[in-house]
């Protein structure tokens, strides 16, 4: 069975997002007072982890994390550790974690920006650790987040965005002494990916276009995307054509000339920041072959497209439950 390019240690193929929902927002208040010591190894320390600006040494058990990175918080909280501060990537609201997550906070974060930090926001919380694993890393961003506190940003080689779900549980457990249980959480979803591959041979093979809808422009996603890394694991593979237009980014603009570039055996498309009752009326959508065929399908169900473009392990598991079904259904015909 293809199970696309998975790698057991640190993982492959990028997660990131077409667009962000929730770009720029300047955060909330929430509890910014003292805090437990994060469950974790004390003997473990200093760890040292490796990413894209060096090796960054943590030299003792955090006690009160920030999770800057997208997704950081929710693989944070999958560990047992409660960040004092988080960024809300996709506009969930309250804590800033989908409902795959909720009720794992004792009490609420101090809610950030996303893409445009709040650095004097993020000093008053007095981390003692910066998680900022997924993000567009860039330079001058970590250097200022590094003289607040340790920050682990995006490991080598990536695109913007582009940290896998497993390097980034790696990344994260090891910062918080917790390794042996971020292997745990791994397994768990690669299980769950090995059991849904194995339900469904038909998937084996196939090729797919993964597409969303945001500001009236179409765009489909490539290599170093969660989405496409997600569907690899079923044995999908990603239209070559598609690829072919990757340009150092996970994602590519669709003009409405081109918009059958998306059909493949099977074609996937959500609305960001739109209804996807849209999508489905769209007469260009209507008209490229996937669609002809009823090869299509149109997410319309807000949390499960949350939990695919979410990338950390509680939403990947949600989604593998979620969407294989409709994935089977669409290829069914």
């Amino acid at each position: 069975m293809f199970h696309g390019i998975r790698r057991r240690a640190l993982g492959v193929i990028a997660v990131a997002a077409f667009a962000l929902t929730a770009c720029g927002s300047t955060g909330d208040s929430g509890n910014a007072d003292g805090a437990e010591p994060a469950p974790g190894d004390a003997s473990a320390y200093p760890v040292t982890i490796n990413t894209m600006f060096g090796d960054v040494t943590v030299p003792e058990k955090p006690k009160r994390v920030v999770a800057l990175g997208w997704s950081d918080a929710e693989t944070a909280l999958a560990l047992g550790v409660q960040p004092v501060g988080a960024s809300d990537w996709l506009g969930f609201g309250g804590n800033g974690v989908g409902p795959w997550a909720e009720g794992r906070y004792d009490e609420p974060p101090t809610m950030l920006g996303t893409t445009e930090i709040n650095y004097e926001q993020v000093a008053a919380l007095q981390p003692d650790l910066i998680l900022n694993t997924r993000s567009d890393g860039k330079k001058d961003i970590h250097d200022k987040l590094a003289q607040i506190a340790p920050t682990v940003g995006p490991p080598q080689d990536v695109v913007p965005y582009g940290t896998t779900w497993q390097q980034q549980m790696t990344m994260v457990s090891t910062a918080l002494g917790l390794v042996d249980e971020g292997e745990q959480r791994i397994k768990e979803v690669e299980t769950a990916f090995d059991e849904a591959a194995a339900a469904h041979p038909e998937f084996d093979g196939k090729q797919v276009g993964l597409g969303a809808y945001f500001g009236s422009q179409y765009g489909a996603y490539v290599q170093g995307d969660s989405r496409v890394a997600f569907m690899s694991e079923f044995g999908f593979r990603n239209k070559p054509e598609i690829d072919a237009l990757a340009e150092g980014n996970f994602y590519v603009e669709v003009s409405a000339e081109r918009l059958d570039l998306l059909s493949a055996d099977l074609t996937v498309v959500f609305p960001i920041g739109d209804e996807a009752a849209k999508l489905r009326a769209d007469p260009l959508l209507n008209g490229i072959s996937a669609a002809q065929q009823g090869r299509l399908l149109v997410l319309d169900d807000q949390t499960l497209i949350s939990a695919f473009s979410g990338g950390s392990t509680l939403a990947t598991k949600y989604a593998i439950d979620n969407a294989v079904p409709l994935f089977a259904q669409t290829l069914a015909g």
